[in-house]
Formats: structure tokens, sequence, C-alpha cells
């Protein structure tokens, strides 16, 4: 349900959703005032997502598609803008959705995911998603 006023903050992940629910339970605990949403690409990956509790969330491609029209802010993996990562799993049509949406975008480098941003520190996946949080207030 919308709060009048309120960012919609939307959530995207793959295969079995496990960053976007560490990003979910870190927004829900810090970000009290978003609305937010949960999107995977799959099953699997909405309803771990949602075991963050107190989300909504949906699955598919057009789901997906249609939310990043719709949303103030986007969260998830670097992969959710790269065609065919997560093994085949975000379509060039959901990487675009991303990439052309009007919304802020917060992606959270995974470690050993074969992507590297250059300068870009190594670091653990806790210490990207320490920096995600404030990252998405500031944008709140």
């Amino acid at each position: 349900m919308e709060q009048a006023g309120a960012k919609r903050l939307l959530i995207l992940d793959g295969q079995g959703g496990g960053v976007g629910r560490k990003i979910a339970e870190r927004l829900l605990r810090e970000a009290p005032g978003a609305e937010l949403l949960v999107v995977g690409s799959n099953a699997v990956a909405t309803a771990n997502m949602m075991k963050a509790g107190g989300i909504a969330g949906a699955t598919g491609e057009n789901a997906w598609v249609y939310n990043c029209g719709r949303a103030h802010i986007i969260v998830g993996p670097i992969g959710i803008v790269l065609a065919n990562a997560m093994h085949g799993e975000i379509s060039p049509a959901m990487a675009l959705a991303v990439a052309q949406s009007p919304a802020q975008r917060v992606l959270v480098p995974v470690p050993n995911h074969h992507i590297r941003v250059a300068g870009l520190p190594e670091k653990t996946l806790a210490q990207y998603l320490d920096d995600m949080v404030p990252a998405v207030k500031a944008l709140l």
C-alpha cells in the first residue's frame, strides 16, 4: 500500500534472493519511512526477500519492468543492470528497464561474481551493504 509522500524503494534480485533479502533487512531497520517492494526474477528470490518481513513482493520479468518505471529508488546487486547476468535470469528487457528507469539506482557490488569495478576497493558483501545504507538514506 502506498503511503502519501513516501518514496517507492524497489529492491531487485535473482537466483536465491539472498543479497536482496540482506538489503531489505537493512533498509527496513535503517530507513523505516520508505515504501519497500521486492521483485525477484524468480519465485524463490521473491519469497526469500519477503522473509525480511512486512514487504510487498512480485515476481518475473513483467513485474520487474513495470515497477522499475514506478520506483523512486532501485537497489540491488550490480548484476541487475547486465543482460543475461545471474546465469541468464536477467533478460535484456529487465536490464534495460533498470537502465532506463527514472529512479535513482544504488548498486551493490557482489564479490567473486565475475564483475569488477575499477577503482573500487575489495570488500566483503557485508561491508558493501554497510556502504549501501547511507547511500539510500541520502536519497530518501
